[in-house]
């Protein structure tokens, strides 16, 4: 089943978190879009949905999860998928991304995104997968490179590599974290620079910027600080391969007030001010995202919305 439309540059966006939605609805902010968190408006009808749908009202939105589990052993949870189109339909996502990892097995989940072997059986396993949820959920589905902090198996590929060649196999596109790339890179001692160089960057349809913590023995991805100056050299690197790409600051412990998270934020319109338009600077196939199931109103009332704002944030 093929989902692609054509890839679509929402500029510089924000995470949607409880603390801010006050300021964003009061104040109505030049964000490009937002991403939310699914499992925070899975389930929980009334206002949390509400808030879904004033937001999806003004700004264009991606869904971002932690518990698809598409490495899992575990049978796809229809249930969730469900739900999780539902919510997709109703918010008008462009997108639906969640993390390359597994969280648990026997129906138990660690809550913690755990490294996949990257070898042949994985790589046929996730992506028979990959093509199922897709089809479930009526839309391309978006892989992220996680953190890590060991390397599950031996005698695997380079992650670069087996992420192009998982979205080859199973059509799909990636949602890069350029921090997730630096600390997996320090404590491992992998070229974050090779990387970068070697990810699948017409694949790319969203970046991920965050801050992390240097423990000393190792860097944890916390999303609780300013982005680390070598985090934003790879992106600028990145962005001389992929074009102009939508780009979104996660910020998610000790949050600080929204002016402080979007100036964080909006560093990252230098960056993208000299790159090329991704069209200029990559092919991407034609119909590579499709922001909606086919002949969904939630697909329409997006585009409407976006026509009615200005262009998104440079």
């Amino acid at each position: 089943m093929n989902h692609h439309h054509e890839s679509i540059d929402l500029g510089v966006g924000l995470g949607l978190r409880g603390r801010h939605v006050a300021h964003v609805l009061d104040h109505r902010p030049e964000v490009g879009f937002f991403e939310l968190l699914s499992e925070n408006y899975m389930g929980t009808g009334g206002r949390g949905l509400e808030t879904v749908e004033r937001i999806a009202d003004l700004y264009p939105t991606v869904l971002h999860g932690v518990s698809l589990s598409i490495g899992s052993s575990d049978p796809l949870d229809r249930a969730y998928l469900a739900e999780l189109a539902d919510l997709a339909d109703r918010s008008g996502a462009r997108w639906v991304s969640d993390h390359l990892c597994w969280t648990g097995v026997d129906g138990r989940n660690t809550h913690d995104l755990l490294p996949l072997p990257y070898d042949e059986p994985t790589l046929a396993y996730v992506g028979d997968r990959v093509r199922a949820v897709a089809d479930i959920l009526g839309r391309p589905l978006v892989l992220e490179n996680p953190s890590s902090y060991f390397v599950a198996g031996s005698g695997c590929m380079p992650e670069p590599e087996f992420l192009g060649r998982l979205c080859d196999a199973a059509d799909c596109r990636l949602l890069l974290d350029i921090n997730n790339v630096y600390v997996s890179a320090v404590n491992h001692g992998i070229d974050a620079a090779h990387y970068i160089d070697t990810i699948p960057a017409d694949r790319v349809v969203q970046v991920h910027l965050a801050g992390h913590r240097d423990l000393g023995t190792h860097l944890l991805d916390t999303h609780g600080d300013f982005v680390a100056g070598p985090v934003w050299d790879l992106y600028g690197r990145l962005l001389a391969r992929t074009g102009r790409v939508s780009t979104l600051l996660e910020w998610d412990a000790e949050i600080p007030p929204f002016d402080v998270v979007w100036a964080e934020a909006r560093k990252a319109v230098d960056y993208r001010a000299v790159a090329s338009p991704a069209s200029d600077a990559r092919h991407v196939p034609a119909g590579a995202m499709d922001g909606g199931r086919t002949g969904g109103t939630p697909e329409a009332a997006a585009d409407d919305r976006e026509e009615r704002r200005h262009a998104a944030a440079a």
